[in-house]
């Protein structure tokens, strides 16, 4: 692999990440690809609440992860929180996944972050190695509300 770089990404980069969230959603939903929705994309990258680092080889993006950096309200510290991460089909397990977690890690320990939570589906119907390889379980379950559900209530 030549010329691999990671950075973080900029709303200029929005018309490269959005087919890469839409691949992503599909690889996760199934169904019907989704469209790529570049309005959506540079949206996310404006929005200073996330954060998104983007892999390249050459001038492509073939990867991203996604994260916030929030408090810890039991430690009083930060964490980092890793929502999501993708790599494109044929650049897995080149080590792509690892080096986007790794700078994620490294961002963590220049802002003095207690740790790196990572959110992964239970029902994960992709590879789980990454972060099966990376990561160990919490003692915490994490759950879902339904807005919906509240809403009738």
């Amino acid at each position: 692999m030549a010329d691999l770089s990671f950075r973080a990404l900029k709303p200029g980069d929005a018309p490269d990440l959005a087919p890469l969230i839409a691949e992503n959603a599909q690889a996760l939903k199934r169904g019907a690809p989704r469209r790529p929705d570049e309005v959506f994309s540079e949206r996310l990258l404006e929005d200073k609440s996330i954060e998104i680092i983007g892999a390249f080889e050459g001038e492509t993006l073939v990867g991203f992860a996604a994260f916030f950096d929030i408090p810890d309200l039991i430690s009083g510290l930060r964490i980092g929180q890793l929502d999501d991460i993708y790599v494109v089909q044929n650049h897995r397990q080149t080590g792509i996944g690892r080096t986007l977690v790794e700078e994620i890690s490294r961002i963590g320990k220049e802002r003095d972050w207690l740790h790196v939570r990572w959110l992964v589906p239970n029902k994960n119907k992709v590879d789980n190695s990454l972060f099966e390889n990376l990561a160990e379980p919490d003692d915490k379950d994490s759950f879902i509300v339904p807005i919906d559900r509240l809403a009738l209530a």
